[in-house]
């Protein structure tokens, strides 16, 4: 982890979606306290997201786990030296929850209010693992909703170096468990099932695998597996298994594909792999093996930070504060917007 040398306490606030997750961290100590709430039984009857529904239940929680936060911290709220807060991108109702109950906080404690970027709280939070990278590094970012290759040199400098055309590799597993009938969220029970499935029972697209490009697709990946599911019929147990394990199969083939072709082009050996779908156990075991082939390494979040969470939130506003990026005092905090879409390139942001 680089050594900063600010010493403050910073408060994390994460609701850009369907987890509300809070974080203290203190960097003096180097420690990070957090609490989170899922949201996935509330979801889970809809196969999805409901987005009035997500807002509703961040307001319900997100005072009471900043309280339990700081009492696990035994930090008083006036002893917070700054608050951290999700913007975006994100769902609009979801980000306006935290960014409201941050900016308040920073006005009625006269603390800054740092607006984060949500994946760059992604992106950072492999250094709060042990061991953590070295910047520069290639960054694979895989979720529900972002599929990005990112060539990272220090905080705050990202070049993209390509994304999914359409669908991210996180939303093509969902709408795979969907369609074999399996749990919300999907990428899970995709991935329990595809250990039972018998390799090579089917074949599946490997979208843009050759083209030469960084750049990814998922959606015909997930027509091809509607087409599959609509052929076989009434599914059995081995026929979804078998299905399962050929589309893990594709999606991982690509995404290890694409990771080593980024680290080929900018001749760098750290990869660093953030976002819900980097702990699927069969893309790291993937990515872990091709890259360890080439004299490389990969790097993780610790894996209660795998999936969003207020801890990656306290952390990136912490290194956005050290490095005097913007953040707004107090009183003049409330200017900050959120913004659903939000470019990871461009974090002159609200």
């Amino acid at each position: 982890m680089p050594r900063y040398t600010a010493l403050m306490r910073v408060l994390g606030i994460e609701s850009s979606c369907d987890e509300t997750g809070v974080a203290l961290y203190d960097s003096g100590a180097a420690t990070m306290v957090h609490a989170l709430h899922s949201q996935v039984d509330l979801h889970s009857a809809y196969g999805g997201v409901v987005p009035e529904l997500a807002s509703r239940d961040h307001v319900r929680h997100l005072l009471p786990l900043i309280q339990e936060v700081l009492q696990r911290a035994c930090c008083a709220p006036d002893q917070i030296d700054a608050v951290a807060v999700t913007a975006g991108p994100g769902l609009a109702g979801a980000l306006l929850v935290g960014c409201g109950v941050a900016v308040a906080l920073g006005y009625a404690l006269r603390k800054p209010v740092v607006a984060v970027h949500h994946l760059e709280g992604h992106l950072l939070s492999p250094l709060l693992a042990d061991p953590a990278p070295e910047f520069p590094f290639v960054c694979l970012l895989v979720s529900g909703g972002h599929t990005q290759l990112l060539h990272v040199r220090a905080p705050g400098q990202y070049e993209l170096l390509g994304e999914t055309l359409d669908d991210a590799a996180g939303e093509a597993f969902d709408k795979t468990a969907q369609m074999l009938g399996l749990g919300y969220p999907g990428g899970p029970e995709v991935s329990r099932m595809a250990q039972f499935g018998i390799p090579g029972a089917l074949s599946l697209p490997r979208p843009m695998l050759d083209s030469g490009t960084l750049d990814m697709s998922f959606s015909g990946l997930k027509t091809a597996v509607l087409t599959a599911v609509r052929r076989a019929g009434n599914l059995c147990e081995q026929a979804r298994a078998d299905i399962a394990r050929e589309f893990v199969d594709a999606a991982v083939e690509v995404l290890t594909a694409k990771a080593l072709l980024a680290l080929g082009r900018t001749g760098l050996s750290q990869l660093v792999v953030a976002g819900g779908v980097g702990a699927n156990v069969q893309l790291r075991a993937a990515l872990q093996q091709a890259v360890a082939a080439r004299g490389g390494r990969v790097y993780y979040p610790p894996p209660a930070l795998c999936t969003d969470n207020g801890a990656m939130i306290a952390y990136a506003g912490f290194v956005r504060l050290t490095l005097r990026a913007r953040a707004a005092p107090a009183a003049a905090a409330v200017p900050i917007r959120v913004r659903p879409r939000w470019d990871l390139c461009d974090l002159d942001g609200p």
